[in-house]
């Protein structure tokens, strides 16, 4: 069973990196990964396993959080921890949420809050930048091959306006024949 000091580590870890998130889900990336590799809750390559799994269902990445709960507490204990990091990394947007509600139609007409919110924004793409480069590019794009697959996803993806669905399928694919090729 897991003691109630992982448990408050799990809340603590999850509630920081939801308190630090403006914009979306994968600016919580960095964050979540340098929690979970620095208390060994998850390795690497399972890092990543969840990452594209959160990736492939609908919804928001935040639920990322959940899966690396698990890992936090394995056994029946996971389903306690995954619990308690989903609601840690929900919980300081819907308290902001609550506290700012009644006041933002009012404060998003003001132009220094809306100077505030431009610049929110701005970090938020240098943000997001460093989580598509570490731990996603970094980690896995390690030889040309898969430099050419990622670069043959995003061109489908963007540029062709290809469905993701087909793209995931296509970098599936791509990944299996990476693999065989370098087993030979």
């Amino acid at each position: 069973a897991a003691s109630g000091a992982v448990w408050a580590q799990v809340a603590d870890a999850f509630y920081r990196a939801g308190a630090l998130v403006f914009g979306g889900g994968h600016v919580v990336l960095p964050l979540l990964q340098a929690d979970a590799a620095v208390s060994g809750w998850v390795a690497p390559e399972q890092f990543l396993a969840g990452y594209g799994a959160a990736q492939a269902v609908p919804g928001p990445l935040f639920t990322f959080a959940a899966y690396l709960g698990a890992f936090a507490a394995p056994g029946p204990a996971g389903i306690a921890t995954a619990a308690i990091a989903l609601v840690a990394v929900f919980l300081p947007g819907l308290l902001l949420m609550a506290g700012v509600l009644p006041f933002w139609n009012a404060l998003r007409t003001k132009p220094r809050a809306q100077a505030v919110m431009r610049g929110a924004n701005a970090a938020v793409v240098g943000i997001l930048a460093v989580a598509l480069y570490d731990p996603i590019f970094v980690t896995s794009i390690v030889d040309p091959a898969s430099f050419a697959l990622a670069l043959v996803c995003f061109v489908l993806l963007v540029s062709w306006r290809t469905p993701p669905w087909v793209v995931v399928l296509v970098g599936a694919a791509g990944g299996v024949l990476i693999a065989l090729t370098q087993l030979a």
